[in-house]
């Protein structure tokens, strides 16, 4: 409780929501009790886009039915912050992205050439020597940037990729007007990665939260959007996502993240937490993601779905 309440008034100086509740109560399901895990507090963390919200839903949830007393901080405002609540010992589990980590979090400028586990390796391997964090097994699940159109706007211009894109801006550099998020825009595997592999011609960007650029790319405010991969309003806006034919984005397959000492003390949180990451899939995200960002349910309720489902907890 004492660490809670220090949680709780650091957090709040920072003007972070703090959300101490599950949103559900769930039962074990395969996910079976760890009795390392009985009575352990755990606070789960997580970064403010749906996507991410769910992962630390799913994460406590897991968490829960293996019996460890979750306090729940999702919804946290940004990469940086979730990233230093980890470092900082205000949160114990984050879900990460391999090429965030490589990028933002080591100070890398280039993607790890050879795929997904390749890039995974290194990750893991620099995090933990430089900062002490532990990456447990890698997911499926790999959501990357990428540029979208309107399917029709992709049509009239035959843009299929990246390349295609930057050549019609080359030729056509009015319409190099870009909806972008705040962070995208200035990190090193956002848009400078894309502007140095594709050599845009000199561009408009206006920034938006990442749920409005959508919307905006869908009612001409944009040509051209950032978008999520994984993200359900991909198709239900009508939006064609250009191939990233030249790699300028790294992989980013998501894992849960501790701090090593944490992991030390608490290994049995690696079976929970790795029996989520392993049963997640890109198909799967973008039905969850877009239940919450089209639908308007609950990221709460779609995430303990989600779980039942896969016979992972139960709810009685």
């Amino acid at each position: 409780m004492k660490r809670l309440l220090v949680l709780l008034l650091l957090l709040g100086g920072c003007g972070l929501d703090v959300n101490t509740a599950l949103p559900y109560k769930v039962f074990p399901g395969s996910i079976q009790p760890e009795s390392s895990l009985k009575g352990v507090e755990i606070t789960v963390g997580s970064k403010d886009f749906t996507e991410n919200i769910l992962l630390g839903y799913l994460a406590e949830m897991a968490l829960s039915a293996a019996g460890a007393d979750v306090v729940d901080l999702t919804d946290l405002k940004g990469s940086q912050t979730a990233r230093q609540a980890l470092l900082n010992g205000e949160v114990d589990v984050t879900w990460e992205y391999t090429g965030t980590g490589w990028i933002n979090y080591q100070g890398n400028e280039l993607p790890v050439p050879g795929g997904e586990q390749a890039q995974y390796d290194a990750t893991k391997k620099a995090d933990r020597e430089r900062f002490g964090v532990e990456w447990l097994a890698y997911s499926p699940l790999n959501d990357q940037y990428a540029f979208a159109v309107t399917e029709a706007y992709g049509a009239q211009h035959g843009l299929k990729t990246t390349s295609d894109l930057a050549a019609f801006l080359a030729k056509n550099p009015s319409e190099a007007v870009f909806c972008l998020e705040t962070e995208f825009t200035s990190r090193q595997d956002g848009f400078p990665a894309a502007q140095r592999t594709y050599g845009f011609p000199s561009t408009e960007v206006k920034n938006f939260g990442i749920g409005t650029i959508y919307s905006a790319v869908a009612n001409g405010t944009c040509p051209v959007g950032e978008v999520f991969t994984t993200d359900g309003r991909i198709a239900a806006q009508k939006l064609r996502v250009l191939e990233d034919d030249k790699k300028a984005f790294p992989q980013y397959n998501v894992a849960p993240t501790v701090r090593a000492e944490f992991l030390a003390r608490h290994p049995s949180v690696r079976t929970p937490l790795e029996t989520v990451s392993r049963a997640l899939t890109n198909d799967q995200m973008i039905e969850l993601c877009r239940q919450v960002d089209v639908e308007g349910k609950d990221a709460g309720e779609v995430a303990r779905n989600w779980m039942v489902s896969k016979g992972l907890v139960r709810t009685d």
